[in-house]
């Protein structure tokens, strides 16, 4: 069905209420969303934050919503700038040879040295109680005991002038990553490296042989940059509010098609579904930016809830979310009430296969939310191996999505929002500080937030 023909169907029908099967149906059957992101991501590449390609990127998105109508609006924020460098990274012996990293963001320049390698196994505490030799790196992972961060505090402490994060899949696959949730310039060089490099030379390093490496870093930390958030209001017939929100931006090595370019497509096919639509509640759509560096976006904008007027009801977060098995509360156990009602109203033929979930899970745009006492909803969602392998890297590409994937995926989004933007009897209020306290420390995640510096409660 062609764009023209579904938008005139489309407003012959904006008086009907849309309903969460109605909301599938024409999902289902809507290719704009799928062309809209082959263009974006085979137009623009990564979508780093505060690149130009960011921005061109976010003024097509703004174009192809204005072209529909709609009105979105920019919500502007500052966040600190990084740029990736033509870094060098090589092994020198047991064989000369460019290893294939990536600099984990916030790592700064430096002048080429060499040093030996030692490995640090997972890099825990226990890993680093022994004597370095003089200017060495060390090589952890690729199941790494504690983040990237906390592996740099250590290995500070330790003496070390480098660090080696062995990456988690094989296939010369590198993991493009944050240093720090906060844009402080890392105070030595981090790199990403592939599992086949990585175990070469932790083989040669278990049978006693010394492995030697040389570094240049050319990454750079850039001045505070300003970018923006990109919302989209959907007024229902009342003020409460249902938002869903995916972010934006992506790191610079692919396309950002799988992370998370497949959940700005999502947005798209929403606001495509809900334009002239009647419903219950409002509902808004947000594009953030800034996530993969630190969620620098949704930090910013649930820090302006209190200004702003009322939160959302509920905060639906859709962060590489392939076609759903199931929906998950986070932990918040009042949700589950209305999640089960929208599930029960798919019949068998609807369900899916885990049903509803209540396990919280962090680094994603919904934990500010969540941290700001907000109510949060995200998808048990797997995306298949053979294409999810490649986020985050080179391989992270238009082809490794399918528009059966982009469509069906939104499909069953654009049913939950709907269903809740309809539900009777949704619990309004935000959640208390103590209350919060609890949802975080129950899932045992706040030692991670602690370790990225957003842990808001005093202990």
């Amino acid at each position: 069905m062609s764009g023209l023909v579904f938008f005139g169907a489309l407003a012959l029908g904006a008086t009907a209420k849309l309903t969460p099967e109605k909301a599938e149906q024409r999902v289902r059957a809507d290719d704009a969303p799928v062309t809209f992101l082959q263009e974006l991501c085979d137009d623009h590449g990564g979508r780093l934050s505060g690149s130009p390609a960011n921005e061109a990127a976010m003024q097509d998105l703004e174009a192809a919503l204005r072209a529909l109508g709609l009105e979105p609006e920019r919500e502007w924020f500052e966040m600190p700038g990084w740029e990736r460098g033509p870094d060098r990274v090589k092994m020198l012996s047991p064989a000369e040879r460019e290893l294939r990293v990536a600099a984990l963001g916030y790592v700064g320049p430096s002048e080429l040295f060499a040093g030996p390698v030692v490995d640090l196994g997972r890099g825990s505490e226990e890993d680093f109680d022994r004597e370095f030799p003089e200017g060495a790196f060390g090589m952890f992972g690729p199941s790494a005991s504690g983040r990237p961060n906390t592996v740099t505090e250590r290995a500070v402490a330790a003496g070390l002038k480098g660090l080696f994060y062995i990456n988690r899949v094989g296939g010369g696959q590198v993991l493009a990553r944050t240093g720090g949730f906060h844009g402080e310039p890392l105070p030595l060089p981090v790199f990403s490296i592939t599992q086949e490099e990585g175990f070469w030379m932790r083989r040669r390093l278990e049978r006693g042989e010394p492995v030697t490496a040389s570094i240049e870093v050319k990454s750079r930390r850039l001045p505070d940059r300003r970018l923006a958030n990109l919302h989209l209001r959907f007024p229902g017939e009342s003020d409460e509010t249902i938002l869903v929100g995916a972010h934006f931006d992506s790191w610079d090595l692919g396309q950002g098609a799988i992370d998370n370019g497949l959940g700005v497509a999502q947005l798209f096919a929403l606001a495509r579904v809900l334009k002239d639509q009647p419903l219950k509640r409002s509902v808004e759509l947000v594009w953030f930016n800034g996530e993969e560096q630190g969620l620098f976006g949704s930090r910013h904008a649930a820090g302006q809830l209190g200004e702003a007027g009322a939160a959302p009801l509920v905060m639906i977060n859709l962060d590489m979310v392939g076609v759903p098995i199931g929906v998950n509360a986070l932990g918040d156990k009042d949700l589950l009430p209305a999640l089960e009602r929208w599930h029960d109203a798919r019949g068998e033929k609807g369900a899916l296969e885990k049903g509803v979930e209540n396990k919280n899970w962090m680094a994603s745009d919904h934990t500010p939310y969540q941290l700001a006492g907000v109510r949060a909803v995200t998808f048990n969602a797997p995306i298949p191996e053979e294409s999810v392998r490649y986020y985050h890297d080179f391989g992270d590409t238009w082809d490794k999505l399918t528009p059966e994937l982009i469509k069906d995926s939104a499909a069953i989004v654009a049913s939950l929002v709907v269903g809740l933007a309809e539900d009777p009897d949704l619990p309004t209020g935000l959640r208390s500080e103590r209350d919060t306290e609890r949802l975080f420390k129950k899932a045992k995640l706040d030692g991670r937030l602690k370790a990225v510096k957003m842990w808001p409660f005093d202990d």
